[in-house]
């Protein structure tokens, strides 16, 4: 089983920094792309930036230049670092793979969510 598993949200005052980390486990052929989308209390979730197997990042207007993501091939894993923080960041924050399995398909994988709470 493909399995996420997201870590370093938390409690952070407005003006902070937090980086967010996933790993991905299990049977993966290649990884086709990662990312990170968000979610509050009855919104859909939002992209907030991507990653794609060849090194093209993708970011939401209201995250440029604040938030940068990263990748690390080897371990199949990918951070997410956000600065100057803002309460309008308050949100679970999802991780997101797309991959290629030895079935030939390309399933999609969620995490379970991890919280960051930005305080004003």
């Amino acid at each position: 089983q493909v399995q996420l598993v997201e870590s370093g949200g938390g409690l952070v005052q407005a003006g902070g920094s937090l980086r967010l980390s996933c790993a991905a486990s299990g049977s993966i052929r290649s990884i086709n792309a990662m990312g990170w989308y968000r979610q509050t209390p009855g919104k859909q979730r939002d992209l907030v930036a991507s990653i794609a197997s060849g090194g093209t990042t993708n970011y939401a207007d209201s995250v440029k230049g604040r938030f940068t993501i990263s990748r690390d091939n080897a371990k199949n894993m990918v951070y997410l670092q956000m600065n100057s923080l803002k309460p309008e960041d308050t949100a679970v924050y999802y991780c997101n793979l797309r991959y290629r399995n030895y079935d030939y398909m390309s399933p999609e994988v969620w995490g379970q969510g991890t919280l960051v709470t930005v305080s004003s």
